[in-house]
């Protein structure tokens, strides 16, 4: 099988993560700001899309250059082997950015871009005339940082946070593959209560069910390279009977969503039932003030409101001191809260064994880490 040069996109904070999980599917790897570097073949790219559950996207990188001219820029995109990958027939888009670079203008690059690569293909296929782009989808980036051009291909389609499950949601939905990470950077595991005090559209229970039976994130869903040629059908077959065959579908779990907010109880129950989760989670109505467990040992992971808007940090900064007394009665539980109010810990009154700082979209927040005390050893 031939060999690519693969990248996972991350969000900022998840790299360590992310490469985490690429090296568990056993490829060595390098970690750089909002990418991670390794080397695959085809089954690599069905497995890393089918299984990362905290990457942004899998791509295929074509080349990587120095170009500080429109030239430079052409000649080296050019140079390229794009029949490897793009048949007569592709369709396929260019996207750019460009990042503390002479050449700035986005648009020009992309065009120069496009012009090298059909320049190339046209000698390759033997042909003068424009390409018709009715085949498959291969969406190509030409992203500059500091005058270094890397060009990609998406192999994912959509983004990997879209699991397939998602019916409806609320106003400030959590990505699916944020809500895994949060589950992952815990002290959970399946065999423990999970709760989720505000699981608005259930994100962050069904991230931890899939978690908890090792269900590939990714299994109910398609990607634009299950479409390329190039790419042999039972690939994608052997990626996913694998998939199939490590599920621990027999695996109990106790995890529970609430809600103040019947209204999203109901869509995360929908959600749940869209994962094939419907029986495994539960869910209900209930503040966050009424918070009790009966087990002895558990683990809360909560992204609680965070007061950004004026009008409701009064009522959060009161939710948050409500939270400190209710989960304070279960101290061998383990309390993980994301949030970007700067005072949290103040008004939760106890500060936090460890924080880590993350990225929700855009706003950074820090995921408070309580710990509780440990079972005792059997």
């Amino acid at each position: 099988m031939a060999k690519f040069n693969l990248i996972a996109t991350a969000a900022m904070g998840l790299e360590a993560l992310v490469a985490k999980e690429v090296r568990a599917l056993g490829y060595e790897c390098e970690v750089e700001n909002g990418r991670i570097s390794f080397e695959g073949d085809e089954l690599a790219i069905a497995r890393t899309n089918l299984w990362l559950r905290t990457a942004d996207r899998i791509k295929i990188k074509v080349g990587e250059f120095k170009a500080e001219s429109f030239d430079e820029l052409f000649e080296n995109t050019k140079a390229l082997p794009w029949e490897m990958y793009l048949p007569e027939d592709a369709e396929f888009p260019v996207s750019g950015k460009s990042v503390k670079s002479k050449l700035f203008s986005v648009s020009d690059c992309q065009a120069i871009v496009k012009k090298a690569i059909v320049d190339r293909l046209q000698r390759h296929y033997k042909r003068n005339t424009w390409f018709e782009e009715t085949g498959s989808l291969f969406r190509i980036e030409v992203a500059l940082q500091k005058d270094v051009a890397t060009l990609t291909i998406d192999a994912s389609g959509y983004g990997l946070h879209r699991r397939g499950y998602r019916v409806d949601q609320g106003e400030a939905p959590l990505k699916e593959t944020l809500a895994a990470a949060l589950v992952m950077l815990t002290n959970w595991t399946p065999d423990r209560p999970f709760i989720d005090p505000f699981c608005g559209s259930g994100t962050i229970p069904i991230e931890a069910a899939l978690l908890g039976q090792n269900i590939a994130p990714g299994f109910n869903r398609e990607f634009v390279s299950e479409k390329w040629d190039w790419i042999p059908e039972a690939i994608w077959g052997n990626a996913r009977t694998e998939a199939e065959d490590v599920a621990k579908y027999e695996q109990p779990l106790d995890i529970l969503g609430t809600d103040i907010d019947h209204r999203m109880v109901k869509i995360a129950e929908e959600n749940a039932f869209e994962a094939g989760l419907g029986d495994l989670v539960s869910f209900k109505q209930r503040q966050v003030s009424d918070f009790t467990a009966t087990s002895e040992y558990g683990v809360i992971v909560a992204n609680p409101p965070y007061g950004e808007r004026l009008g409701e940090r009064v009522e959060v900064e009161q939710m948050y001191r409500e939270m400190g007394k209710a989960f304070s009665r279960h101290e061998t539980w383990s309390v993980y809260i994301l949030t970007s109010h700067p005072d949290f810990e103040s008004l939760y009154g106890k500060p936090a064994t460890k924080k880590r700082k993350l990225f929700n979209g855009f706003i950074r927040t820090d995921f408070y880490q309580y710990w509780g005390k440990r079972p005792p050893k059997l």
